[in-house]
């Protein structure tokens, strides 16, 4: 018999979805079978595979341990140590913004994906896993039923705030105001041309997945979707802008695209923008990337509980040290609002 303790981490998942993930070479059909013949018990009596866990709650398997064996993938660690490339950039290199027991903001660089786009790969979510389980705040058996978890996807060459949820309640409560667009994400980009007043400007996005690339249209075409960009201009110098954008809607690659198709494109942005343009940025500031940061959340003034506390709360991640680089060579820098200043704090989006 083996004896399960659901930790807050676990808690809030349905009883047959924790069992699908700690015996997850187990088919369903034996899972119910288990539970119906009370093999499986949770807090000592039968259950049905819909109860919603909670913190504390026993979970009983009265299986040998053959069984349990047989069923249950390798441990999470052993998967850790035997990944190609692991750890190459060290765990300890997060740049942590923010932290608690169900959610973790960090400030991405550029060139790192946020989730591994093949096997090999080191990602921010990799990156994350690792820091938690060296902080001692998930053990091999704990990660069987839940895996910590990236809620909003960067592009790998933006920089800025990315939050994951650490608690699968943190998981839940932040992707669900990601989704519902109740959370407000504020970037700042530098694109060029001279843009001096603030617009919410509408479109058409197409994306071709064989590419990864998208086309933002004026008119509605087949298979595309509306999007809304907002943008106020914070300081330029005739030839660069710039801009701090608020996204309305949030699809692949729309700031990027969405500019470029304004005539105004990202600078550095190597898939939209202006090749001339990029290749003098490389050559003079050694920017190989586009200058895009993630640079404000602002969390929902009402949020479900356990994630009450963040109700309200901003939060900010600095400009990387190349990005400030290119503003003060361009006399940018200068004159730009601070973090704080109401002229940002007072942007919000206008639907």
């Amino acid at each position: 018999m083996k004896k399960l303790t659901i930790t807050a981490n676990e808690a809030g998942q349905r009883m047959d979805k924790f069992l699908g993930k700690y015996l997850n070479l187990a088919g369903k059909g034996f899972l119910y079978k288990m539970m119906r013949k009370k093999n499986i018990t949770l807090n000592g009596k039968k259950c049905q595979g819909s109860e919603i866990l909670a913190p504390g709650d026993e979970v009983c398997l009265f299986l040998a341990e053959e069984t349990i064996r047989k069923f249950s993938g390798p441990a999470p660690s052993a998967v850790r140590v035997q990944e190609p490339g692991r750890r190459r950039m060290g765990a300890g290199a997060l740049d942590i913004i923010y932290e608690d027991s169900h959610i973790l903001l960090v400030n991405k660089p550029a060139g790192m994906l946020s989730q591994k786009a093949k096997e090999g790969d080191y990602s921010l979510n990799d990156q994350i896993f690792d820091y938690l389980i060296d902080a001692g705040r998930f053990a091999p058996e704990d990660l069987r039923a839940f895996r910590p978890s990236i809620c909003n996807r960067l592009d790998r060459n933006t920089s800025g705030l990315a939050a994951a949820g650490v608690s699968l309640a943190g998981l839940q409560g932040m992707s669900r105001v990601f989704k519902d667009r109740s959370l407000h994400k504020y970037y700042q980009c530098l694109v060029k041309g001279d843009i001096r007043e603030r617009r919410m400007v509408s479109g058409f996005l197409k994306k071709d997945a064989a590419t990864n690339r998208v086309t933002v249209t004026a008119r509605e075409e087949p298979e595309s979707t509306p999007i809304l960009t907002e943008y106020m201009p914070l300081g330029g110098n005739g030839r660069f802008t710039l801009l701090l954008v608020t996204l309305i809607t949030g699809r692949s690659h729309q700031i990027r695209a969405h500019l470029a198709s304004l005539g105004h494109p990202i600078a550095g942005d190597y898939k939209y923008g202006d090749p001339q343009l990029n290749e003098w940025l490389e050559k003079t500031y050694q920017v190989r990337s586009q200058l895009l940061h993630s640079w404000k959340l602002v969390m929902p003034k009402h949020m479900e509980a356990p994630l009450e506390y963040l109700a309200g709360r901003e939060f900010f991640a600095p400009l990387p040290g190349k990005f400030v680089r290119v503003l003060k060579g361009e006399g940018i820098g200068r004159g730009v609002p601070e973090q704080r200043t109401s002229a940002i704090a007072d942007c919000r989006p206008s639907h």
